[in-house]
């Protein structure tokens, strides 16, 4: 079963904070994420 949808590198920033850096993931179908920050 290939990803629907595949992140490399994945950052978010707010102001001075980096909440997420570097995030790889592959979501599958049928599956949920989430990607939570501050």
């Amino acid at each position: 079963m290939m990803p629907l949808l595949t992140t490399k590198g994945l950052s978010r920033q707010f102001g001075g904070l980096r909440a997420v850096d570097g995030v790889d993931f592959a979501l599958m179908p049928g599956e949920i994420r989430a990607v939570i920050g501050p």
